[in-house]
């Protein structure tokens, strides 16, 4: 039979190196076979008895098809929902050349400036949009939904109390935020001893014990507030203010940051991302000039590079957890830069007038709607409103019946008040649509309006807002936003940009701790199909029967992977998943009379998010010491585990080790900690190189989390979206996060991490698509090539460079990390040359100086075949024959192909070429060079003098030169 099955699948197209490639690799590690290596490399007693026991593997064309057979299950309702996910028109020259573009989607976060200078613009544009609309000087490149944003402001004014305020630790909530922003406040604010208040303002009192506030502009009723008064009390009491807004209704209302805001939250989800089941979708966060350097996430600020033009980069990067570690203001690693760009072009596509008539025109629709319904007796209870009208239904019947004519017609109103019925119009809602809405009122009413009653509502409809609720202030001023309104122009543009970057389109990213793999174009396909990508993620269970069924069977790959039972794909981010393992294992010590356990062992190997998350979640961080080898000191562990055991929480460690090594004393390490009552916490980073082989379970950790846009293939968008579910033994399930709308709530369940209940719901169908059509053994096999991928660059390089760690037989994991501190002393090269040179030869620089300072990490993972292996080692060893020749005084210490990378296309054109080399060795070093050649847009970029002037929005150079 099989004459006549399918031979072309995904496992053939995903892994890099073909089968006589993969036999001259292991000639080079000196080993007869790919078990071989395995055996020499993974410890025995870690090693899976059987195999994955996952569906046969189904190839891209079967699978597409059952794809559509699970999201035809969907049914995609008119949503007038609201509470901050509203249907939004994508402009396609957005959709196809953004979101469906492997250039912008496998692009890697922006660490190395000179090869990002577009993505870089693009979030300059959004952080500038943000910065017009809500009114206050500073905008970070997005967060990671409308809810964690507020979570990180009442976190950031927490660690900002001062003086008098120093003991202050309650934080106001008006009880009109939207319901599932409270809830992921309630998580945040419990570990760090936070007391929320929830009340509605109308009702409190303010005074020294609170530190800080928030309020929602328009509210979760639809009603726009008058907040000048309260704000004056509270400003006179040095609160700080937090307003979480709707970004689009400040189009035509006057902005937070003009009425005493210190800061605005929100989702911009309304830029042309769409609804997506809950997301992903980009988080905004702006706010006054003195928190800049508290302020969560990225700021991308304005520099020049070595030759004095304009270069961006990420600024301030002093408040990154990898450097503060513990002291971190906020565990925020991914953001989500993929929909922040979008968000972003979409402002720049409409520009300052489309985005106004389009508040308006949803604005005037609600209006319309809410005199006709008047006229049909229906009593409005918002005085001031933006989109959303809210109606008291008393009579049970009535509401009952308004809601079954409303699904008939598949239309969603939101009904989550009891008694109250909701309606909140958007930018895809037509006039059609409106008298759709009408006629369900008519039909209940038995009555019907006749054309001149019509004739008259329309010409009533007007903006008569308050004065002091229109906005006044200009905004989106600057050429970018008044430039690209034909989509010719803005095609042209997005084109522009995405030439400056490098990305998975352009050659290997062999950046360690990242697994850059390849993001099939099979598994993205489902992502923009209206089944899963239009539904309201309150929707009703009855219309998400195709969301449900992927869901189940994801979490049960996952658990069978993970060899832990139970899982949550809520956690939108890998810190986001560290932080909801914490609080798992914490709510389920504190059920059992442990909640004095609040000790975190984390050896000083680990990535900074995981002490931040430690602290976030209400731990005391204990350092425990790497050996020489870069193992875990046991003895170490054993002792301050032993003189902590009364208060051990936990101990979180990554597994292989940071530095890219399966560290053999594992299980005995996992043992110390449970002896001495506390529990594991494995961070999933290095997944990559367990699956199929080793597991989380194997090792004996109680939690993990997993990071789908590493291990399981979605993209990395350029610094997100991302997905960071955590699985947890059978002991922890009852903890799981639950939901304050739709109940996912298990007995004990903590309360949510993310907005939605699923988290970044539409990019699931990506990891599903991966796992389906590859299969255990397809799954197994990427695992071992990813490892052998590893080792083959270290055999390459072995007499260049020095692999700073290696296993007890020799080899490494799927990363590895080389010494670079040599050349410090004798050639006067930095690690930073080194990267910047790579440029040259058109690679992405490895992760620099983490986890060890004057190093670099590799990971190459299994999709780059031998061809591009070759030519990075090809790379690797001219990059140590340039400094060779600074070595034996050949090339100058200062002025050499190095210290002067990258060079420039203007660069390499100037007729005053001065250097002591060739133009042509420093553009085009190797012969391949050439026909590969990406031309870098800036030179080195001058990060002091971005720092020390700072600007993060789209301002003139003559601004700022001074």
């Amino acid at each position: 039979m099989t004459k006549f099955e399918f031979t072309d699948k995904l496992l053939n197209r995903h892994i890099g190196p073909r089968e006589d490639h993969i036999a001259e690799m292991l000639r080079d590690l000196d080993v007869n076979s790919v078990d071989e290596l395995i055996d020499k490399t993974i410890p025995k007693e870690i090693r899976l008895k059987e195999n994955l026991n996952l569906d046969v593997p189904e190839n891209e064309f079967e699978f597409i098809n059952d794809l559509k057979e699970i999201a035809n299950k969907n049914k995609v309702f008119d949503s007038y929902i609201g509470m901050g996910y509203y249907p939004t028109i994508t402009p396609a020259v957005i959709q196809r050349n953004i979101l469906e573009n492997p250039g912008w989607y496998t692009q890697y976060t922006p660490y190395q400036a000179e090869i990002s200078q577009g993505r870089l613009e693009a979030l300059l544009n959004f952080q500038t949009a943000i910065i017009d609309l809500t009114g206050l000087p500073i905008a970070n490149a997005s967060l990671l939904d409308e809810g964690t944003a507020a979570a990180e402001a009442m976190g950031m004014f927490y660690s900002s109390r001062k003086g008098s305020k120093k003991s202050a630790n309650k934080f106001f909530v008006d009880k009109s935020v939207f319901p599932q922003t409270i809830d992921i406040l309630k998580t945040r604010a419990i570990p760090i001893g936070i007391e929320l208040v929830i009340e509605d303002f109308k009702n409190i009192k303010l005074d020294d014990t609170y530190f800080g506030l928030l309020v929602q502009y328009p509210n979760a009723n639809g009603e726009i507030v008058d907040y000048r008064e309260f704000f004056s009390e509270a400003i006179a009491n040095n609160i700080f203010i937090t307003v979480s807004a709707d970004l689009l209704s400040l189009a035509i209302l006057t902005p937070p940051g003009e009425f005493g805001a210190d800061a605005v939250v929100g989702s911009t989800q309304r830029f042309g991302v769409p609804m997506g089941y809950g997301g992903p979708h980009a988080a905004f966060f702006s706010t006054k000039e003195e928190f800049k350097r508290q302020i969560p996430g990225r700021i991308i600020g304005v520099s020049v590079d070595a030759n004095g033009n304009r270069a961006l980069r990420m600024a301030l990067q002093t408040r990154e957890q990898h450097i503060k570690r513990e002291k971190a203001t906020s565990n925020i690693c991914t953001a989500q830069v993929l929909l922040a760009i979008m968000a972003g072009m979409y402002a720049v596509y409409h520009g300052p007038d489309g985005l106004r008539n389009i508040a308006k025109r949803i604005h005037n629709l609600t209006k319309l709607l809410e005199s006709a319904l008047n006229e049909l007796g229906y009593k409005q209870a918002n005085k001031n409103y933006f989109d959303t009208l809210e109606f008291k239904i008393d009579d049970q019947n009535e509401l009952a019946t308004i809601r079954k004519y409303s699904e008939e017609a598949n239309i969603n109103l939101n009904y989550l008040v009891e008694g109250t019925i909701r309606i909140s119009v958007h930018e895809k809602t037509t006039l059609n649509d409106l008298m759709k809405i009408v006629g369900i009122f008519e039909k209940i009413k038995n009555s019907k309006i006749n054309d001149d009653t019509w004739k008259v509502l329309f010409d009533k409809v007007e903006l008569d807002l308050p004065d002091f609720l229109i906005r006044k202030s200009e905004f989106l001023n600057h050429p970018v936003f008044n430039s690209y309104h034909s989509e010719t122009e803005m095609l042209r543009y997005i084109k522009r940009l995405e030439k400056k970057d490098i990305s998975l389109t352009t050659s290997m990213i062999p950046l360690g701790s990242c697994t850059m793999k390849l993001n099939a174009s099979s598994e993205m396909l489902g992502i923009t199909w209206p089944e899963f990508s239009s539904i309201h993620p309150f929707a009703p269970a009855d219309q998400v029967e195709g969301y449900t069924e992927l869901i189940s069977k994801l979490e049960k790959q996952l658990a069978v992977i993970t060899g832990l039972p139970a899982i949550s794909l809520q956690p939108n981010s890998g810190a986001q998943g560290e932080f909801t393992g914490l609080m798992v294992i914490r709510a389920y010590q504190k059920s059992i009379g442990e909640g004095n356990r609040n000790i975190v062992l984390i050896p000083s190997s680990a990535h900074g998010t995981n002490p931040a998350s430690a602290v976030m979640a209400g731990g005391k961080v204990i350092v425990v010491r790497c050996d020489e080898k870069g193992n875990i000191d046991v003895d170490d562990l054993k002792m301050k585990a032993e003189e902590n055991k009364e208060n051990l929480s936990s101990l979180m460690v990554t597994y292989p080790s940071t530095h890219g090594v399966f560290e053999e004393s594992i299980k005995e390490i996992c043992s110390i900690i449970h002896a001495n009552g506390g529990l594991v916490y494995m961070d999933g980073a290095n997944m990559n190189a367990q699956v199929g082989l080793t597991s989380p379970e194997s090792i004996g950790a109680d939690v993990c989390h997993l990071n789908l846009h590493k291990t399981f293939t979605i993209p990395h968008g350029g610094g997100g979206p991302g997905v960071g579910p955590i699985a947890v033994n059978q002991k922890l399930a009852d903890f799981l996060p639950g939901h304050s709308i739709i109940d996912i709530n298990r007995k004990n369940s903590i309360h949510s991490v993310s907005a939605a209940p699923w988290g970044s719901a539409s990019i699931l169908p990506i990891s599903y698509a991966y796992i389906q059509m590859m299969g255990e053994a397809g799954l197994r096999k990427a695992t071992e090539v990813a490892i052998l991928n590893a080792n083959y660059i270290m055999a390459k390089l072995k007499d260049h460079y020095k692999a700073l760690y290696k296993g007890v037989n020799g080899f490494v994991a799927h990363e590895l990390i080389f010494d670079l501190r040599e050349f410090k002393h004798s050639a006067n090269v930095e690690v930073e040359d080194i990267s910047k040179r790579l440029a040259d030869y058109s690679f992405h620089a490895p992760t620099v100086s983490f986890p060890v300072p004057g190093t670099i990490m590799v990971e190459p993972t299994e999709s780059e075949s031998k061809e591009e292996l070759d030519r990075f080692c090809e790379a690797m060893i001219e990059i140590r024959k340039e400094i060779a020749e600074i070595e034996n005084g050949i090339a100058d210490k200062e002025n050499n192909l190095l210290k002067n990378s990258p060079h420039t296309a203007a660069t390499m054109i100037d007729d005053n070429w001065n250097k002591p080399y060739s133009r042509e060795r420093a553009a085009f070093p190797l012969p391949w060079v050439k026909e590969r050649k990406f031309w870098l847009p800036v030179g080195r970029v001058d990060n002091a003098y971005g720092d020390r002037n700072l600007v993060c929005s789209c301002l003139p150079i003559s601004d700022y030169e001074e």
